[in-house]
C-alpha cells in the first residue's frame, strides 16, 4: 500500500509525559515544538498533515462538546467525502464513531490554513457524516468495527498527496500505528522539566485490541541541544529482521 513519510512528533518532559506541565519552562519546548513542525518559516519536519486520536481533539479543539446532529437527516452518499484538496495543510483526526463537534471547517496554527479531515469507521451514523458535510469538513471511511490505520495512511497519500504526516498523539494512537510497523520516525522534543505524576499521559500506551506490550528498537538519526535546554531527539524505528525500509 502507498503510505507517507510518518513522524511522530510531539514534547514531553524529562519523565516522558506528553500533557502540559506546569513549569517555567514548559513554553520554551511548545515554542520549538511547533517551530520545526508546522511554522513555515523554520519548519524542518516538512509536514503535509498532522494526525491526532479523538481524544487529543477533545482535550485540544473541541472541548468535549457534543455535536448537534439531525437524526432525520436524509440518507448522504456511501463513501468518503472530499471537501477540500488543497489546503497548505491538513488537520487529521481519528474519530471512529463520529462524536467530535466541529464548529469551523478549518484551523489556523502559526498561520497555517488546515482544513479539517475527519476518520470515520463504519460505525458513524448518517446523521454524524450530514454534520460533516454541513459544516464543510472532509471525512473519509476507513473500516468497519475498528479502524484500518493502513488504509487511513493510505487515503491520505493518494486522495490529498500527503508525502510527509506527523502524528501528534496521544499515547494510544501512537503506539498502535508504532506497533502496526506504520512509522517511520519518533521525534521528541524533551524540556527541561518533570513532575513524577504517574496518571499523566505518556508518549506510548499499549491498548488491547489496537496494540499490546512489546519491544520495539530504534536507532538515533540526530540529536541536538536547543534553546533553553531543550533537546530534540530523533530516531528512526527499527524494522523487524526480513521486512525491507520504509
Amino acid at each position: 500500500m502507498p503510505k507517507p513519510y510518518v513522524i511522530i512528533h510531539t514534547h514531553t518532559s524529562v519523565d516522558g509525559k506528553i500533557n502540559r506541565i506546569e513549569s517555567p519552562k514548559f513554553p520554551a519546548v511548545s515554542r520549538q515544538y511547533q517551530a520545526v513542525s508546522i511554522t513555515p518559516e523554520t519548519s524542518i519536519l516538512k509536514i503535509d498533515g498532522y494526525l491526532n486520536g479523538r481524544i487529543s481533539t477533545d482535550d485540544n479543539i473541541t472541548d468535549f462538546r457534543t455535536p448537534a446532529v439531525d437524526e432525520h437527516a436524509p440518507p448522504v452518499p456511501q463513501g468518503d467525502f472530499i471537501a477540500c484538496r488543497d489546503a497548505p495543510m491538513y488537520y487529521v483526526s481519528l474519530d471512529p464513531s463520529g462524536r467530535l463537534d466541529w464548529q469551523f471547517s478549518e484551523l489556523h496554527y502559526a498561520g497555517v490554513r488546515t482544513h479539517i479531515i475527519e476518520v470515520l469507521s463504519s460505525r458513524a451514523s448518517n446523521a454524524y457524516r450530514d454534520f460533516l458535510r454541513r459544516r464543510g469538513i472532509s471525512y473519509i471511511i476507513c473500516g468497519g468495527e475498528a479502524l484500518d490505520n493502513a488504509l487511513v495512511l493510505e487515503k491520505l497519500n493518494t486522495i490529498w498527496g500527503m508525502q510527509r504526516v506527523m502524528i501528534g498523539g496521544g499515547g494510544t494512537i501512537n503506539w498502535a500505528f508504532l506497533q502496526a510497523g506504520l512509522v517511520d520516525e519518533v521525534s521528541i522534543m524533551m524540556g527541561p522539566f518533570a513532575n513524577g505524576d504517574p496518571n499523566m499521559p505518556g508518549l506510548f500506551k499499549a491498548a488491547a485490541p489496537l496494540s499490546e506490550i512489546a519491544p520495539i528498537t530504534f536507532s538515533v538519526k540526530e540529536i541536538k541541544v536547543l534553546d533553553d535546554d531543550v533537546v530534540w531527539l530523533r530516531y528512526t524505528v527499527d524494522k523487524p529482521a526480513g521486512t525491507s525500509a520504509a
